[in-house]
């Protein structure tokens, strides 16, 4: 019955989400906000089951040339497994240091790893995402993120 790559895929996502969706509602609830802080993530938990069951039932063949493309150079495993390591830093952090201290310190430090070397740009761009974003979320959406060290 499991015959293709994709519909392995998609049970591997599908037990991930499965996994996902039980943390999200076990996540804390929040009194007097209109909008919790589990609406996002159970949105996507739902949204990557339904995806998983349309990679599932996809009726596309593999090619030689897509089995080709699935081969990875060393190099570039590494330059993944450095992000994804600082992917777990910025979870670990997230809380401690906030959501604005610890998305800014991310960006710069994951742009410079992969190369990018506008200085400024970087600084501007890790200065307002955070800060566009924790508005958004705060007073917008009155969802509450980490504020961490900072007072605000």
């Amino acid at each position: 019955m499991i015959k293709t790559l994709n519909q392995k895929i998609s049970l591997l996502l599908l037990a991930i989400a499965i996994g996902y969706l039980y943390l999200s509602y076990n996540l804390k609830e929040y009194p007097y906000v209109p909008v919790d802080s589990d609406l996002v993530p159970k949105v996507l938990g739902y949204l990557l089951i339904v995806l998983a069951i349309a990679l599932f039932f996809d009726k596309s063949s593999e090619t030689e040339d897509e089995k080709a493309k699935r081969v990875v150079p060393k190099k570039e495993i590494i330059v993944m497994a450095a992000v994804g390591g600082m992917i777990f830093i910025y979870i670990f952090l997230f809380e401690i240091l906030g959501f604005l201290l610890t998305t800014f310190l991310f960006i710069l430090a994951c742009s410079a790893f992969l190369g990018y070397r506008k200085w400024g740009t970087s600084l501007i761009v890790a200065l307002v995402f955070p800060g566009v974003l924790y508005y958004v979320f705060n007073y917008l959406l009155q969802i509450r993120l980490p504020q961490g060290i900072l007072p605000f």
